[in-house]
């Protein structure tokens, strides 16, 4: 099933005066905010099932990011849409290579469902960059950096400033104390996204890490 797409009426859209005014004070409003996640009880969730951590966060940061209007807005040309639902796509890494591939597909309803097929689809992915059914903009663009944390990270510079696909990377997570912090940064178009907006995302996403059920 496909992306769809409803036009904004931007004569009655809400965030209009906003939207203009970041669309002529910067000449790149793209901005990115490094945080920290709590991921203690989520690594105890994931190991307890048997699954993958890093398809696990792609599935649990999908899952919330669609439920926060603004993150699906995007730009085309001179309109602004929203579309129903993001698409999680993500680099990963076969055994024994050093060279990524990208797997793109649709959000299972159920987290265990959505790694099992994230975990086939990218063993069984011959291509590095392979075509997709999903225009650009209909995706959260996802990466992971596990060999190392980190406090701050830039992604490689955008120059289209309707850029409208949120990017997602994470580090290596860190033991203090009896808590395991994950380095956690969002990539956003400030003509479409705030920073409170970012807030609902980061404190949600740490509900729902927080609230599956272990033993």
């Amino acid at each position: 099933m496909g992306v769809t797409a409803t036009v904004i009426d931007q004569k009655t859209w809400q965030r209009k005066e906003h939207f203009d005014f970041f669309s002529r004070a910067a000449d790149s409003p793209l901005y990115d905010v490094t945080t920290q996640l709590d991921v203690t009880h989520f690594y105890e969730y994931v190991k307890q099932n048997e699954l993958s951590f890093y398809y696990s966060m792609i599935y649990a940061t999908t899952t919330i990011m669609n439920q926060i209007e603004n993150f699906r807005y995007k730009i085309r040309g001179e309109e602004v849409f929203l579309i129903d639902r993001l698409i999680p796509s993500f680099t990963d890494l076969k055994p024994d290579s050093e060279l990524f591939h990208i797997v793109t597909l649709d959000l299972e309803e159920e987290l265990h469902a959505f790694v099992n097929k994230a975990k086939k689809v990218s063993e069984e992915q011959q291509n590095y960059f392979p075509d997709s059914k999903y225009q650009s903009d209909e995706m959260i663009q996802f990466s992971c950096l596990p060999w190392f944390s980190f406090t701050n990270l830039g992604n490689e510079l955008s120059l289209d400033r309707d850029d409208s696909i949120p990017k997602v990377t994470w580090g290596k997570f860190e033991k203090r104390d009896d808590r395991l912090l994950l380095p956690y940064s969002v990539q956003v178009n400030h003509r479409l996204v705030d920073g409170l907006h970012l807030g609902k995302l980061i404190n949600q996403l740490q509900d729902f890490l927080n609230e599956l059920p272990v033993d």
